[in-house]
């Protein structure tokens, strides 16, 4: 049997790198978890009446794009959030987790070959793991950016040579980002799509934790590109109501960009993609309509900032997030603080270096822990305190 090559050095996915690091170890106190991204809080009780309403939707095959109400949907969601005017019918495509999109765009969007080279596609250094695969998936070459303290923790593609932004077909940006919580403000993205536009390339925005934030909301890539009067095609944004509206179990989400962009992608989507139920669509329809719930939530993260301010505010080098719901803690080794905190509490965090690609430069996440605030007030508060007294106590 002879199996595709281009998997084979991949690293293992970051969970199972954890379990198998904590899991021959007995935890050192009642377990708390603070790994994964999954949000806690409890979603709209609503929610259930319209999924019982619409229960004989699962005797149908639902539409490939969405249905036309989503559609509007999520257009409406777009124009009340950054006053951008979207056709659903042609700009928007909803999807069965943003994971996905993330990853179907690279096969849908990037070429062959750039300027009769090997496409690059452009990734921050720590990443969402989907970046990389999706790259790798289409033949294309990854290039890592770091993504550090010295770069406001997002990535500097502007740095890279002429020849290497020449050939690239596609980039990759998270703003809020996953893992460090920083903002892409508006100056960032004007320079990032003007790049984009010099060297002819397209930008992939994760915005998935855009509805998470402290008190501005976060500038959307789309919205500043609609402002510069940039090329209808040039970026491409996803959401999610996994974060917003704590549904991670519904899977769903939404593409928008150029009519072009989302035709291509909704060509690929009619051969080799899982359509949202019709009961999920019903749901995902009136969760993108009501904001009310996403500003309860939000608040509930705001205080949990508040508590990881006021625990954790004196360690050297801590940086409180802007957004998302996340930290990013700096520690010498990640893997040895997680094994350290696992051993003598039993709270779980993710080493840093498991979610950033090793490079000649070293890898970016190695002194860091990042640090899930998903967990109810006072188990996340008592989390935070765990961490604190083992590590930089």
């Amino acid at each position: 049997m002879v199996f595709p090559e281009r998997f084979s050095n991949l690293p293992a996915y970051a969970f199972p790198r954890l379990r198998e690091l904590l899991d021959v170890h007995a935890p050192g106190g009642p377990v708390t978890h603070m790994t994964i991204g999954e949000p806690k809080h409890a979603f709209p009780n609503w929610i259930k009446e319209i999924l019982a309403e619409n229960l004989d939707g699962f005797g149908k095959y639902p539409p490939n794009d969405g249905t036309p109400e989503l559609l509007t949907a999520i257009s409406d969601f777009l124009g009340r959030r950054y006053g951008l005017d979207v056709d659903g019918a042609r700009q928007v495509m909803a999807l069965n987790g943003t994971r996905e999109g993330l990853y179907n765009a690279a096969m849908a969007l990037c070429p062959e070959a750039k300027n009769g080279q090997t496409p690059v596609i452009l990734t921050p250094n720590p990443f969402y793991q989907v970046y990389m695969v999706a790259t790798i998936s289409v033949g294309a070459e990854p290039v890592f950016v770091p993504a550090t303290a010295e770069t406001g923790h997002l990535p500097d593609y502007a740095s890279l040579p002429n020849d290497v932004l020449d050939r690239t077909a596609l980039a990759y940006i998270c703003s809020p980002a996953n893992p460090q919580g920083a903002v892409a403000d508006e100056t960032y993205w004007q320079d990032l799509i003007a790049l984009a536009e010099r060297h002819d390339f397209q930008i992939l925005a994760d915005e998935c934790y855009s509805e998470i934030y402290r008190d501005t909301p976060p500038p959307g890539a789309l919205q500043v590109a609609a402002r510069m009067g940039a090329h209808p095609e040039r970026v491409v944004i996803f959401h999610s109501l996994s974060k917003r509206s704590n549904l991670p179990g519904l899977r769903s989400g939404f593409v928008a960009g150029g009519p072009e962009t989302i035709h291509r992608i909704r060509q690929l989507r009619a051969y080799a993609g899982a359509p949202l139920p019709l009961p999920l669509q019903k749901v995902a329809e009136r969760v993108w309509a009501d904001e009310a719930h996403v500003i309860e939530n939000r608040a509930l993260y705001a205080e949990k900032y508040a508590l990881a301010d006021r625990i954790l505010g004196n360690v050297p080098g801590y940086m409180s997030p802007q957004a998302g719901f996340f930290l990013w803690l700096p520690v010498e080794d990640g893997e040895a603080a997680a094994l350290k905190l696992w051993r003598e509490t039993g709270v779980r965090v993710l080493p840093g270096a498991y979610l950033a690609r090793d490079t000649e430069a070293g890898n970016p996440g190695k002194g860091y822990i990042r640090v899930a605030m998903v967990a109810p007030k006072a188990e996340t508060e008592a989390g935070l305190m765990k961490i604190r007294d083992c590590l930089y106590g």
